[in-house]
């Protein structure tokens, strides 16, 4: 399932979900002013790279996808689901509508 969901549908179900993954597609420059904690961090401009590196993910998770506004991460969703991946859910508003907790990037 790709689904977009709103910011508490995605913090909400986030929460209870022992088998997630939460997926950063921003860019470094962005990543820098703060991360989502425990995200991790795949660029969606790096192209070929970015194909490459989501699809020697583990399919079986569950993927929570987002960006600075949301259109980046609803496209990391669809390229998701061409590569096979079942469930990746987009964050509408993406980081500038966040308010949740933000910790700085490794």
């Amino acid at each position: 399932m790709i689904e977009d969901l709103s910011q508490d549908e995605w913090a909400e179900q986030l929460a209870n979900d022992d088998n997630a993954v939460i997926l950063d597609v921003r860019t470094d420059a962005e990543v820098a002013d703060g991360i989502i904690p425990n995200a991790i961090h795949i660029d969606i401009y790096k192209g070929q790279d970015f194909i490459d590196e989501i699809g020697a993910l583990d399919k079986s998770k569950n993927y929570y996808v987002y960006c600075r506004s949301g259109n980046r991460s609803g496209q990391a969703c669809q390229i998701m689901e061409q590569l096979g991946f079942e469930n990746a859910y987009n964050l509408e508003g993406g980081m500038m509508q966040w308010t949740g907790d933000i910790v700085d990037a490794d």
